[in-house]
């Protein structure tokens, strides 16, 4: 299995600095060992609008001579708002990112069903305002029920499907919330959503800290119920070194975040005979142990660990 590092974690939004260019963070990423990377398709990244054909061939070509993949582009879709204008304009997104995950030379656009976004205060990311205006923690705007949410996001998906077959790219929903249909088993609106449309350009992103269980039998299910459908999985958190030297998980600084199980996560991807990316994103506020806001020093500290931690749990599993 080879690992991966999202972008989104040097994106200045989580951290008390500017964010990273993608040659940056592809030059971080060969420094600390990792295979590949995944890049965010939103600013201050891989925005379609900004990043013209010469760009795109340039950043194809800096990763190629770095030994860097280029592993996915990761889209914040959301296909579930009431207003038509919206959806329209999350097809275009879709069609555009599309053709730019083309040209960097990846088969994979990762794709969530409903995403109610982000908004950035005080220089930092913040979760919590926009769903504190969604309905259902799910979209702003008129109420709307949850079968019609399923098949405003059913029809997009299969429209984007018709462009993706044309470009030879596969879109990958990954089971992040909000959900919309499941409340106990969420990874199976996913699940659902990929067998229901059944194409071989339509496939899975299960991530171990998504799940909303991690007790040993709820993830080793959730494994195998997706089973060869998973194209991608991700790991986030914080990691620490214990008194013997060894990288360990540890909750963040500032939340309740549990201890996700990823040993029991990752020996049931290898039953499956899932042999692909686990990718690591920092993706929540990195503060210090006076809980305020790191610089980019701890960011690198941090995906430092990550790397040395999932290698080693890799190879005790593989």
């Amino acid at each position: 299995m080879k690992v991966g590092l999202y972008t989104v974690s040097y994106g200045g939004l989580w951290y008390n600095g500017d964010p990273l260019s993608v040659e940056d963070v592809i030059l971080r990423a060969k420094k600390i060992g990792f295979d590949g990377i995944e890049i965010c398709a939103k600013r201050p990244f891989g925005f379609p609008l900004d990043w013209d054909s010469d760009k795109r061939k340039s950043i194809r070509e800096f990763a190629k001579s770095n030994g860097i993949e280029i592993i996915a582009l990761g889209a914040h879709s959301n296909f579930v708002r009431p207003v038509l204008e919206d959806r329209e304009n999350e097809l275009l997104m879709l069609s555009e990112q599309i053709k730019l995950a083309r040209d960097l030379g990846t088969k994979i656009l990762r794709i969530f069903i409903a995403w109610p976004g982000i908004t950035k205060i005080d220089g930092v990311g913040n979760y919590a305002v926009p769903r504190k205006y969604a309905i259902d923690g799910i979209c702003p705007g008129p109420d709307a029920s949850k079968l019609q949410q399923w098949t405003w996001a059913k029809d997009i998906i299969k429209e984007g499907l018709k462009i993706a077959e044309k470009h030879g790219i596969c879109l990958a929903i990954q089971n992040h919330d909000p959900f919309i249909m499941h409340k106990e088993l969420t990874y199976l609106d996913m699940l659902d959503m990929v067998k229901e449309i059944d194409s071989e350009h339509l496939k899975c992103v299960l991530d171990c800290p998504l799940l909303k269980y991690q007790d040993e039998n709820y993830v080793a299910q959730a494994v195998k119920d997706v089973g060869r459908l998973n194209i991608l999985t991700h790991f986030g958190g914080e990691f620490k070194r214990d008194r013997s030297g060894k990288v360990v998980f540890v909750p963040e600084i500032g939340t309740d975040t549990g201890v996700y199980n990823y040993p029991v996560f990752l020996k049931a991807l290898r039953e499956t005979g899932y042999d692909d990316y686990v990718v690591y994103e920092l993706c929540h506020p990195v503060l210090t142990e006076q809980h305020e806001l790191a610089g980019l020093e701890k960011v690198d500290e941090q995906v430092q660990l990550a790397h040395e931690y999932i290698r080693n749990l890799l190879k005790e599993i593989y």
